[in-house]
């Protein structure tokens, strides 16, 4: 996404993505992605500090604010992760499409090693 301005960060839905930040570093304690315990003491650029991760990113056509697609992450476990998201085989909403989402604790996805 280089060059372009994300609509979470400078654009249209940046006060909707700051609403739902605050909410989410409220009322959960867990990073989505690894499953372990989040220091909400420790601050950038420590790797273990607090972020918000995009379950589905932005650039695969996640929604940049909906509360839905975010989740409290450790900063180094979102890097990692990237614009990465896993397909969760034989998860199929009641309308028959298949699920796909980052959502899969305790989580096994080494995302260094990650070959998607």
């Amino acid at each position: 996404m280089a060059g372009k301005t994300r609509p979470d960060q400078n654009g249209t839905h940046r006060s909707a993505f700051e609403k739902n930040k605050k909410r989410i570093y409220a009322t959960h304690t867990v990073c989505g992605i690894c499953g372990r315990p989040v220091d909400f003491s420790l601050k950038y650029p420590n790797p273990l500090s607090p972020c918000i991760d995009h379950i589905i990113p932005i650039a695969k056509g996640g929604h940049p604010s909906d509360i839905d697609n975010l989740q409290l992450a450790h900063w180094t476990c979102n890097r990692q992760k990237s614009d990465k998201i896993i397909k969760r085989q034989g998860t199929v909403e009641s309308n028959g499409t298949e699920v796909i989402s980052n959502r899969i604790l305790p989580q096994s996805t080494n995302w260094m090693e990650y070959k998607g």
